[in-house]
């Protein structure tokens, strides 16, 4: 992890909360052009439902988008939280000396051409870190798509994704290094009905880096889990901190790191200059601290389903309940493959479920408690659900959910039956997304995780259980200490 040219090893980091979410925004090289990196953020913070300010500046045009523009910082006449930058980079090292003499406190820099096309650029980028540091001006990129924040209607930036009516907020906010991958993930993730509060394209970190910004958004009380796309960081140290901090507060950050081959680190390097250590240091520290490996979108939505609920398990016994043997055998083998273990249950758990189930049934775990549920709505089912989660050898379930027109009728009852326990419980949805739609929008509105394949199931439930036992060394330790 090698220490690059920013502010950050030396300034504390201030509070965010305008930057992320500010009273007034100055576009600098605006364009009537809303097409144009300069125009898009003017469409998409007079158009989202932004409620602050905006000031075009663009010594150029009088006027752009019904709003005047002025010709400098100077002429805005109204403080601004957030200056916008969007010039070429030869010009962005003056525009932060006029953010300094207009107490602006924060700059977003789309402009590329810094540190990562060579000696000129990082010449360039070196003067941008000087004017910053002489006026305490805090910058985000350069290099980047800006800042997303979907609770206030903030869309400070460009790109396609800003710029899609699908995006839902959520307990989640991404820190991402690469602008267009990471908020290319948020849209992806919305179509799945995972929703973020915050996007931060960091760009070439010229001041403020992603630590910070995993940091800030551990202390939100609006974020319960934080995603960190990362090619490199430059402080190990920190990186270890923020994962205690992380087992501390009970918040995951699921990292998903690139760059970790030899043609990857070298791609890193051209799109944003940044260095890379080997693979292996960061993954030690991934699996010391509150963070949870993913590397590709269906972990990222898996893991963000399974924690939303809010129910960390006291160990990693896992019941098994399925509908279908095949499938109990094949949950079972998944189980073990990923580290949980298949528990005997107890004595009365076996007894109440030969009570409501019938002869024929299976009642060890797995436990296969057959089609007979067809027979009352699956009433028998949720009883079935119910037994085990009580049963104290077992600290979570995974369920089988049934099929066709009962389904609704069920999963009403299984309400009933989580309300009863703090243990997690994962179901495996047995067939497309579309066979009763409404039953599994119905059950993730509440808070239950449906998941289509029994292996991202189990997965899913790993990372969950990794985490919590994870949070608990890490509380042994604190108390011995």
């Amino acid at each position: 992890m090698v220490p690059p040219d920013t502010l950050t090893a030396t300034v504390t980091i201030p509070d965010l909360s305008r930057l992320l979410n500010p009273r007034a925004v100055a576009v600098v090289g605006a364009s009537s052009d809303l097409s144009r990196i300069g125009g898009q953020p003017l469409r998409l913070l007079t158009e989202y439902g932004y409620r602050g300010k905006v000031y075009p500046v663009n010594p150029k045009h009088r006027e752009i988008k019904g709003l005047t523009c002025y010709p400098d910082l100077a002429a805005v006449p109204a403080p601004c939280d957030v200056a916008l930058v969007a010039l070429s980079a030869p010009h962005v090292p003056a525009v932060i000396e006029q953010c300094g003499k207009a107490g602006i406190p924060f700059t977003i820099v789309l402009s590329a051409g810094f540190s990562e096309v060579g000696a000129g650029g990082k010449a360039l980028q070196e003067q941008l870190i000087a004017a910053a540091r002489r006026h305490n001006v805090r910058v985000i990129g350069p290099n980047c798509l800006g800042v997303l924040n979907l609770r206030d209607n903030v869309r400070n930036g460009f790109g396609g994704t800003l710029q899609l009516g699908t995006l839902r907020p959520g307990p989640i906010a991404m820190v991402t290094q690469s602008g267009g991958f990471g908020f290319g993930v948020v849209a992806v993730a919305a179509y799945y009905g995972i929703g973020f509060n915050y996007a931060v394209s960091t760009g070439n970190e010229a001041d403020l880096t992603a630590l910070d910004l995993i940091g800030y958004f551990l202390e939100c009380d609006d974020v319960e889990t934080v995603v960190a796309f990362l090619e490199g960081v430059a402080d190990g140290r920190r990186l270890i901190a923020l994962g205690e901090r992380a087992l501390e507060l009970g918040k995951p950050i699921l990292a998903w790191k690139v760059g970790n081959t030899e043609v990857g680190r070298q791609a890193a390097i051209s799109h944003t200059a940044r260095l890379t250590a080997g693979y292996e240091l960061y993954r030690a520290a991934f699996r010391a601290g509150g963070f949870v490996e993913i590397d590709d979108i269906d972990d990222l939505v898996d893991a963000a389903k399974a924690f939303h609920a809010r129910r960390l398990p006291r160990g990693n016994r896992t019941g098994v309940i399925t509908l279908s043997g095949g499938a109990g055998v094949l949950l079972a083998d998944r189980c073990v493959e990923r580290g949980l273990t298949l528990p005997q249950l107890a004595p009365d758990t076996g007894a109440r479920l030969r009570e409501v189930t019938v002869a024929f049934a299976s009642v060890g775990n797995p436990v296969d408690a057959t089609a007979h549920g067809y027979n009352d709505q699956f009433a028998s089912y949720n009883d079935v659900i119910r037994a085990v989660l009580a049963d104290p050898n077992v600290d979570q379930v995974i369920a089988r959910v049934p099929r066709g027109s009962a389904a609704a009728v069920w999963a009403r009852g299984l309400l009933e039956v989580l309300r009863e326990t703090d243990k997690p419980l994962l179901l495996n949805w047995p067939s497309s997304p579309d066979d009763n739609a409404e039953v599994l929008d119905f059950l993730e509105q509440h808070g239950v995780p449906c998941y289509v394949a029994p292996g991202r199931t189990v997965r899913a439930l790993a990372a969950l259980t990794g985490f919590a036992e994870k949070k608990r060394r890490y509380e042994t330790r604190g108390k011995r200490a």
